[in-house]
């Protein structure tokens, strides 16, 4: 019989804390019944939550903090403050002493990551960390990564994170060999800045076994998902990333503008708005949540401003990235990839 999964739940970050946290956990637990929570936050805010759900109780426990993390710290601020004491930390250490599984938060992405990597420290032959993001294609969905846990990177870095990346989206999209591209200015091999085209060589030359790197990809490729895992480094994709949640906040606002300009279009929009609803959700990436790779440990950010639903998803990508082994698949990749890499530089032997 499979174990529970373990998750531990940063109660009191995000936009809404408690709110949408609870509501969320009784969501997730009604898909994933061998789910199990540990709730960091005030009791006294918690608590009543549990008293109204029997069967999230039954699968819950608080574990009590004074110190909430701020939407507005800075990350070493959150660290001097919310160090050992604070709901994300005591979440965060959770999975570093094996009481969870994986740790979810809404909380403050930068302090998050800083406390994450402090805590967990990153995985071995790992530098430097990456948020991998779900974004929504014509064709379904495709991982970007990274999309701002790290600014800059040389070809190396690049290469790690297509290793990363192709770790979780055998677990995502269930395939064994996700195709892979590096996000570039263009697609001729002679385009691009000099990290990005070494990392190409590398990549195709390494021809890394459970992935299939198919070259460079363009901004526009990233609707049409044209790979299911894009890569770049954090400020590229931190850029692309806003600049999607802020066209879809503009084709929405363009929509209402159209809806209310007459008496009929305004009865329109009455018959639309659920449609209308679910395009804006559809278009919007990391709607459930973003996955910090290359740590020593499984950690969800869920988005600051989730609902109950989103906030479910979530956690609920959180229990898939543990029950399908994401941190084993990784390591897996990244000691093939020193392997190739090893081959590769090593002088031919003459026989």
């Amino acid at each position: 019989m499979a174990t529970d999964i373990r998750i531990a739940l940063d109660a009191m970050g995000g936009d809404h804390g408690p709110a949408v946290v609870l509501p969320a956990a009784s969501i997730a637990l009604e898909r994933r019944p061998d789910l199990r929570f540990l709730l960091f936050g005030d009791r006294k805010l918690l608590a009543p939550y549990l008293a109204a759900d029997p069967r999230l109780a039954a699968r819950a426990e608080i574990f009590h903090t004074d110190v909430a993390v701020k939407m507005t710290d800075k990350p070493s601020q959150a660290l001097r403050s919310g160090r050992r004491v604070s709901s994300m930390w005591q979440a965060i250490e959770a999975v570093k002493t094996g009481r969870a599984d994986c740790a979810v938060s809404a909380g403050n992405t930068g302090a998050l990551m800083a406390m994450a990597k402090f805590c967990l420290r990153t995985m071995a032959r790992i530098d430097r960390p990456a948020i991998a993001a779900l974004w929504p294609t014509v064709r379904g969905e495709s991982i970007v990564l990274d999309v701002g846990a790290t600014i800059g990177g040389d070809e190396h870095h690049l290469v790690d994170l297509a290793v990363m990346g192709a770790a979780m989206a055998r677990i995502v999209f269930d395939i064994d060999s996700p195709t892979v591209g590096l996000l570039n200015v263009g697609v001729e091999e002679i385009k691009g800045v000099e990290e990005v085209k070494a990392a190409a060589r590398l990549l195709r030359e390494a021809s890394l076994p459970n992935m299939r790197y198919l070259g460079f990809v363009e901004g526009d490729d990233l609707g049409k998902g044209a790979v299911d895992v894009f890569v770049t480094e954090g400020f590229t994709g931190n850029i692309a990333l806003k600049t999607a949640e802020g066209t879809a906040r503009q084709l929405g606002q363009y929509m209402r503008d159209a809806f209310g300009h007459s008496l009929m279009s305004r009865i329109g929009f009455l018959f639309a708005r659920k449609a209308l609803k679910a395009l804006r959700d559809r278009m919007t990436p990391r709607a459930s949540g973003g996955v910090f790779l290359g740590l020593d440990g499984v950690i969800i950010k869920a988005h600051g401003g989730a609902d109950a639903d989103s906030y479910a998803g979530a956690i609920e990508l959180g229990y898939d990235m543990v029950r399908q082994e994401l941190l084993a698949k990784t390591r897996e990749m990244i000691a093939q990839a020193d392997e190739r890499r090893a081959a590769a530089s090593s002088p031919a032997v003459e026989s």
